[in-house]
């Protein structure tokens, strides 16, 4: 499981091998059922996660049980609660496996030690933050202002992988609309291209 970490981050900058040996031995392996949380609204998030195998969703649940999903997290990126994490408070989300998922996790100790002797990878922290912060941006322009076709239409684009693999009222939790007018626009798209030559 380490390897895939290990082909993920060499290809991100230079580490050497007791740089990398210093990450494996500071990282906790961890395997999830299907379905299975590994943070449940309430708790505090002990861990930034990296994902080897399996796809993650973060969400918050409304009163009634409307799931909100914040966002997907396949295999070779990283997710936690970034507030939950950073601040040690109880978090507003979960985060669960929505397939057979295998996680590198390390605590806030953790990455710490690893920051202070290895500095590559604080520099590759500080712009994975960076990058997040961005897509976050991207993210919330798109809510207030694509349309529903577009918010759509840049979600099968920009994560094709994921569209795939989710059912479609996890899309729509994500883009924030409604089952129906997801349904509504994919049968209008694929009207649409039976039409086109």
């Amino acid at each position: 499981m380490f390897e895939t970490f290990e082909a993920y981050i060499t290809a991100k900058g230079h580490f050497t091998r007791e740089e990398l040996q210093l990450m494996r031995s500071l990282a906790i392996v961890k395997r999830y059922r299907r379905r299975q949380l590994l943070l449940k609204e309430g708790e505090v998030c002990q861990y930034k996660m990296f994902i080897t195998k399996g796809l993650l969703k973060t969400y918050c649940l409304k009163n009634d049980g409307t799931e909100h999903i914040m966002r997907f997290a396949p295999e070779n990126t990283w997710t936690t609660d970034h507030e939950s994490f950073s601040k040690q408070i109880p978090s507003k989300a979960n985060i669960e496996a929505l397939e057979p998922t295998e996680v590198l996790l390390w605590t806030q100790d953790s990455l710490d030690r690893i920051m202070k002797a290895v500095p590559a990878f604080r520099t590759y922290l500080d712009a994975l933050i960076s990058n997040t912060l961005n897509s976050t941006y991207e993210r919330i322009l798109m809510n207030i202002s694509y349309t529903s076709e577009e918010k759509y239409q840049d979600f099968i684009s920009t994560y094709p992988d994921i569209f795939r693999r989710v059912p479609l009222h996890m899309v729509a939790s994500y883009l924030g609309v409604s089952r129906e007018t997801l349904s509504r626009i994919r049968h209008a798209q694929l009207k649409q291209q039976k039409l086109e030559p």
